[in-house]
């Protein structure tokens, strides 16, 4: 079945002006990065292209045509010298107050392509730059890229439509622990961890927020005994993880490195090699930090370096106890962030050997 790009014009295609009326040239911008990516999206991706629309008042007197089409045309003209052509193309006219079905969100002007079997609509895209063009999705039952939210470009359109998501879940149960845990390498930030340890979490959030990695982590484990199994399974658990939402590996960066914090000066240079070694250089006084034993902190960076199967070299050097774990697992976050950046315009493997 053929799948569907519907992409809105205003705020997507061409900067919106103030006024919401792209009524004369002076007023026309294209969005940066459209040109680019959308033209590589049209060359190597096997969407139905159709932009949808709304226009209000267009053909009123607070709107006329003759402002409209000349700059309307000039567009389409010049997406279409980067190679970026419409199957259809969809406008509606309406004012908001009519209430019109017609206009987005609403569906009207494509019943041609709901409930026809010849479309996918479930992995088909809305693009656009609005919580309507959201809204339009959820109305259509596909999924929605929205400008702006979470930080999107078209950059990253373009590869989350070329190259997919990188989301993965595992889940792992054993007599002394039981966990969950999810990640989006290509997310915003946005963390939900929850270990029974108190200073774990706060160092499992900088993973996500400094990473970039929307990442869940949901572990209970006996506590009661001791903080071992719970620390130790955990990071097997989010090892595995990672490894499953980098897939093949393809177009990634794969390497990473390191940041200062107050007194301190940690290093985490890393390899996403497929070969898991650990190089620790870290020494810690104090027998626990928060709920956390100091001697845990080997065992976690390497149960996460055999399971992500990733060469960690880790250094940190400073007096500040909490501070230099906490550097380390910042300078941790911005080393993955700096290595599962993807390249879809030189989607290879990154190396010589043809596997990682």
């Amino acid at each position: 079945m053929q799948k569907i790009l519907f992409i809105d014009r205003d705020g997507t295609l061409i900067e919106e002006p103030q006024d919401e009326q792209i009524d004369s040239f002076a007023k026309l911008k294209f969005t940066r990065g459209v040109f680019r990516n959308l033209g590589f999206i049209r060359q190597h991706l096997d969407f139905k292209v159709i932009m949808v629309s709304n226009q209000d008042g267009l053909g009123t007197a607070s709107f006329p045509e003759d402002t409209f089409w000349p700059v309307h045309n000039f567009i389409l003209q010049t997406l279409e010298g980067e190679g970026i052509t419409f199957d259809d193309m969809l406008i509606d006219r309406h004012f908001p107050e009519d209430n019109s079905p017609m206009r987005k969100p609403g569906t009207g002007m494509l019943t041609a392509y709901i409930d026809n079997p010849e479309y996918d609509l479930a992995g088909s895209y809305v693009i656009g730059d609005r919580d309507s063009d959201a809204q339009l999705a959820e109305n259509l039952g596909c999924k929605a890229l929205i400008l702006g939210r979470d930080g999107l470009t078209w950059d990253k359109i373009a590869e989350l439509l070329f190259a997919g998501e990188r989301t993965a879940e595992v889940k792992r149960t054993t007599k002394e622990t039981d966990i969950t845990v999810k990640i989006n390498l290509d997310g915003s930030g946005k963390t939900d961890i929850s270990t029974g340890l108190g200073f774990f979490d706060h160092m499992l959030e900088q993973i996500g927020k400094h990473g970039m990695m929307d990442l869940t982590i949901c572990t209970k484990g006996d506590l009661e005994i001791d903080e071992h199994h719970t620390i130790e399974d955990t990071a097997i658990a989010l090892g595995e993880c990672i490894l499953k939402a980098l897939g093949d590996k393809r177009g990634i960066e794969r390497y990473g490195y390191s940041l200062p914090m107050d007194d301190c000066l940690c290093q985490v240079a890393l390899d996403f090699g497929g070969r898991p070694w650990l190089v620790w250089d870290a020494e810690f006084h104090r027998e626990k930090v928060g709920e956390m034993p100091t001697e845990m902190f080997l065992h976690f960076f390497k149960s996460l370096s055999d399971s992500a199967k990733m060469n960690l070299n880790i250094k940190a050097e400073g007096q500040n106890e909490h501070h230099k774990i906490e550097g380390i697992f910042k300078a941790l976050a911005r080393s993955l962030k700096m290595a599962v950046k993807r390249d879809i315009y030189h989607y290879e493997l990154p190396s010589t050997k043809g596997t990682l």
